[in-house]
Protein backbone atom coordinates (compact mmCIF):
# COMPACT_ATOMS: atom_id res chain seq x y z
CA UNK A 1 0.00 0.00 0.00
CA UNK A 2 1.02 3.72 -0.68
CA UNK A 3 1.47 6.25 2.02
CA UNK A 4 2.43 9.73 2.26
CA UNK A 5 4.98 10.87 5.26
CA UNK A 6 5.33 14.37 6.45
CA UNK A 7 7.14 15.30 9.40
CA UNK A 8 7.82 18.19 11.66
CA UNK A 9 11.32 18.88 13.07
CA UNK A 10 13.21 21.69 15.21
CA UNK A 11 14.77 23.30 11.95
CA UNK A 12 17.15 22.43 9.49
CA UNK A 13 18.95 18.80 10.60
CA UNK A 14 16.83 19.51 13.71
CA UNK A 15 15.20 16.93 15.96
CA UNK A 16 11.71 15.26 14.96
CA UNK A 17 8.87 16.63 16.53
CA UNK A 18 5.91 14.50 14.95
CA UNK A 19 5.09 12.36 11.82
CA UNK A 20 2.34 11.31 10.34
CA UNK A 21 1.52 8.51 7.60
CA UNK A 22 -1.88 8.25 5.99
CA UNK A 23 -3.16 5.41 3.47
CA UNK A 24 -3.86 6.39 0.02
CA UNK A 25 -7.26 4.95 0.92
CA UNK A 26 -9.20 8.06 2.73
CA UNK A 27 -10.63 5.58 5.04
CA UNK A 28 -7.70 3.42 6.31
CA UNK A 29 -6.42 4.26 9.21
CA UNK A 30 -3.99 6.68 9.66
CA UNK A 31 -0.70 7.33 12.08
CA UNK A 32 -0.09 10.63 13.81
CA UNK A 33 2.65 10.59 16.39
CA UNK A 34 4.30 13.38 18.81
CA UNK A 35 7.86 12.88 20.05
CA UNK A 36 8.88 14.03 23.80
CA UNK A 37 9.84 16.69 24.53
CA UNK A 38 7.54 18.84 22.30
CA UNK A 39 9.97 22.04 23.06
CA UNK A 40 11.56 23.88 20.10
CA UNK A 41 14.85 25.64 19.66
CA UNK A 42 14.00 27.35 17.06
CA UNK A 43 11.69 30.85 17.25
CA UNK A 44 10.10 29.79 13.96
CA UNK A 45 9.30 26.38 14.97
CA UNK A 46 8.17 27.86 18.30
CA UNK A 47 5.40 29.73 16.62
CA UNK A 48 4.32 27.79 13.72
CA UNK A 49 4.57 24.20 14.12
CA UNK A 50 4.88 23.70 18.37
CA UNK A 51 1.31 25.31 18.97
CA UNK A 52 -0.17 22.87 15.89
CA UNK A 53 0.85 19.47 17.29
CA UNK A 54 -2.43 18.70 18.64
CA UNK A 55 -4.99 20.12 16.13
CA UNK A 56 -5.33 16.16 15.02
CA UNK A 57 -9.15 13.97 15.24
CA UNK A 58 -9.42 13.21 18.86
CA UNK A 59 -8.92 9.54 18.32
CA UNK A 60 -5.26 10.12 17.21
CA UNK A 61 -4.49 12.36 19.74
CA UNK A 62 -1.57 10.30 21.82
CA UNK A 63 0.38 12.22 24.68
CA UNK A 64 4.16 12.65 23.09
CA UNK A 65 6.62 9.39 23.09
CA UNK A 66 9.65 8.79 23.14
CA UNK A 67 11.50 7.94 20.13
CA UNK A 68 11.90 4.30 21.39
CA UNK A 69 7.90 4.19 21.58
CA UNK A 70 7.42 6.03 18.72
CA UNK A 71 9.60 3.64 16.50
CA UNK A 72 7.86 0.55 17.86
CA UNK A 73 4.64 2.02 17.26
CA UNK A 74 5.20 2.82 13.40
CA UNK A 75 6.68 -1.22 13.32
CA UNK A 76 3.34 -2.03 14.58
CA UNK A 77 1.55 -0.11 12.44
CA UNK A 78 2.96 -1.06 9.43
CA UNK A 79 2.83 -4.58 10.43
CA UNK A 80 0.04 -5.71 8.39
CA UNK A 81 1.48 -4.68 5.12
CA UNK A 82 3.84 -6.73 2.90
CA UNK A 83 5.61 -3.80 0.84
CA UNK A 84 4.86 -0.48 2.40
CA UNK A 85 5.55 2.29 -0.36
CA UNK A 86 6.27 5.47 1.76
CA UNK A 87 5.89 8.89 -0.28
CA UNK A 88 7.42 12.46 0.77
CA UNK A 89 7.76 15.64 -1.32
CA UNK A 90 10.63 16.27 0.96
CA UNK A 91 14.25 14.30 1.51
CA UNK A 92 14.04 15.33 5.35
CA UNK A 93 10.95 13.22 5.77
CA UNK A 94 12.26 10.10 4.57
CA UNK A 95 15.35 10.75 6.48
CA UNK A 96 13.53 11.13 9.74
CA UNK A 97 11.35 8.37 8.92
CA UNK A 98 14.64 6.32 8.15
CA UNK A 99 16.17 7.18 11.52
CA UNK A 100 13.28 6.95 13.59
CA UNK A 101 13.54 2.91 13.20
CA UNK A 102 17.37 3.00 14.73
CA UNK A 103 16.28 2.24 18.52
CA UNK A 104 19.91 2.10 19.28
CA UNK A 105 23.35 1.17 18.22
CA UNK A 106 22.84 -1.75 15.25
CA UNK A 107 19.48 -1.86 16.57
CA UNK A 108 16.37 -1.15 14.83
CA UNK A 109 12.53 -2.08 15.37
CA UNK A 110 11.23 -4.80 12.72
CA UNK A 111 9.30 -3.55 9.60
CA UNK A 112 8.52 -4.99 6.57
CA UNK A 113 10.54 -4.47 3.54
CA UNK A 114 9.68 -1.25 2.31
CA UNK A 115 9.94 1.48 -0.47
CA UNK A 116 10.88 5.09 0.30
CA UNK A 117 9.97 7.48 -2.71
CA UNK A 118 10.73 11.13 -2.91
CA UNK A 119 7.77 12.94 -5.37
CA UNK A 120 8.73 15.62 -7.43
CA UNK A 121 6.28 18.41 -6.19
CA UNK A 122 7.57 21.49 -8.04
CA UNK A 123 5.03 24.15 -7.61
CA UNK A 124 3.48 22.77 -4.53
CA UNK A 125 3.20 23.52 -0.87
CA UNK A 126 1.76 21.06 1.48
CA UNK A 127 1.21 23.71 3.84
CA UNK A 128 -0.41 26.01 1.49
CA UNK A 129 -2.86 23.38 0.89
CA UNK A 130 -3.25 21.89 4.29
CA UNK A 131 -6.14 22.39 6.66
CA UNK A 132 -3.84 22.83 9.28
CA UNK A 133 -0.34 24.16 8.23
CA UNK A 134 2.73 22.81 9.58
CA UNK A 135 0.76 19.76 11.21
CA UNK A 136 2.17 16.80 10.25
CA UNK A 137 -1.35 14.59 9.65
CA UNK A 138 -2.80 17.80 7.68
CA UNK A 139 0.17 18.18 5.61
CA UNK A 140 0.51 14.53 4.80
CA UNK A 141 -3.43 14.86 3.91
CA UNK A 142 -2.69 17.74 1.85
CA UNK A 143 0.05 15.58 -0.28
CA UNK A 144 -1.89 12.68 -0.57
CA UNK A 145 -5.20 14.74 -1.94
CA UNK A 146 -2.44 16.73 -4.10
CA UNK A 147 -0.69 13.32 -5.72
CA UNK A 148 -4.08 11.30 -5.85
CA UNK A 149 -6.57 14.29 -7.72
CA UNK A 150 -3.72 15.50 -10.20
CA UNK A 151 -0.64 13.72 -10.67
CA UNK A 152 -2.64 9.89 -11.31
CA UNK A 153 -0.84 7.65 -13.94
CA UNK A 154 2.15 9.60 -13.36
CA UNK A 155 5.14 6.68 -12.59
CA UNK A 156 5.31 6.63 -8.31
CA UNK A 157 2.27 9.24 -8.16
CA UNK A 158 -0.75 7.70 -8.58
Amino acid sequence: MRYFLDTEYDGFGGRLLSLALVPEDEGDEEFYVILAPAEAQSDWVGRNVIPYLHHVPEGLKEAPMSPGDAAHALAHYLAHDAAPEICADWPEDLAHFARLLVTGPGVMVRVPPFTLRLLDMTGFSTATNSAVPHNALHDARALREHVTKHLEGIDGAG
